[in-house]
């Protein structure tokens, strides 16, 4: 599988492709960046470690090279401010993703192309990809509320001292703001994680705030997310590349799970080879539905803001 990264010269598109050097399923990475040196040095530097890494091949190229991609993973877009919202960035970003659609779009798209969108607003702007691009629906994925899913997991460990593989928690919505814990669910070794004394209403809400105020807190301290997110992009594209129908909490186009249409965020979500294979409605306690359509109220309010 060919991947192309674009905003591969920034912090999250270089991270991911080490990620996915390191989990060697892919064959060719492709790092495409507006600072096009920038792009050929983190290339060159990747490209050193192929011997000990793995065998893919990979390099700095242009949209006319991406052109044979299977996937593109999109990962450009200007940084979110310490006390700005994930929403906020829309009008500053969706000028500069429009242009890259419009670029991929003349480059040329195979038929079977998928997209991961990881650029945020990440939901709105997989709408826009859905609306702009010349693919199938189930082709167009956003990378949604699986980072988010990974934090609360780890905050949840690191809280009850646990080990962070064993506990199992979602997040789905929006990824940003609106977005909704999934307490229902979450578990350790398989059990519910509300079994334990520990695990109480305040224990929830805290770990939870702290959730979503975590990207804020990553920017202030080192300028923004990279090592969580990237191991949070490979598990999705390892989904897609091996088939592996794996249900994950990735935005793609409702459909009517949760009586939620037309507008693009996290459901669980069934990924192969084909991209989004079903969109799954499992049962939630009635405030989990409850907050996941307010969620999608919410995203349908800015998206009527958007022009592009």
């Amino acid at each position: 599988m060919k991947i192309t990264i674009i905003g591969g010269g920034g912090r999250v598109g270089v991270c991911s492709a080490f990620a996915l050097q390191c989990g060697a399923v892919v064959s060719d990475i492709q790092l495409l960046d507006a600072n096009k040196e920038l792009a050929e040095g983190e290339a060159l530097d990747l490209l050193h470690g192929t011997a000990i890494a793995g065998d893919q091949r990979i390099y700095a190229g242009d949209y006319t090279r991406s052109a044979d991609s299977d996937l593109f993973l999109i990962t450009a877009g200007l940084r979110r401010k310490p006390d700005e919202s994930r929403l906020d960035l829309i009008n500053r970003n969706v000028a500069l993703f429009v242009q890259i659609l419009d670029s991929m779009k003349s480059a040329g798209l195979k038929k079977d192309a998928i997209v991961l969108v990881v650029s945020n607003p990440v939901d709105i702007l997989t709408q826009l990809a859905v609306k702009r691009l010349d693919l199938p629906w189930r082709r167009v994925i956003g990378l949604g509320t699986m980072l988010d899913s990974a934090r609360l997991s780890s905050f949840i460990a690191e809280e009850l001292q646990l080990a962070p593989t064993q506990v199992k928690a979602t997040i789905l919505g929006e990824h940003g703001d609106s977005m909704v814990p999934i307490w229902s669910s979450a578990s350790i070794l398989g059990l519910p994680l509300a079994g334990l004394p520990q695990c109480t209403t305040a224990f929830q809400n805290s770990v939870f705030e702290r959730t979503r105020g975590s990207g804020a807190e990553v920017i202030k301290k080192k300028g923004g997310a990279g090592w969580a997110v990237a191991l949070s992009i490979r598990d999705v594209i390892h989904a897609i590349a091996l088939n592996k129908r794996c249900l994950l909490p990735v935005s793609s186009l409702q459909q009517g799970r949760y009586d939620i249409r037309d507008i693009c965020l996290s459901v669980p979500t069934v990924l192969g080879r084909e991209g989004i294979i079903d969109q799954v409605e499992l049962k939630l306690w009635p405030k989990e539905t409850m907050g996941l359509q307010q969620s999608a109220r919410a995203l349908k309010e800015t998206l009527g803001s958007v022009k592009a």
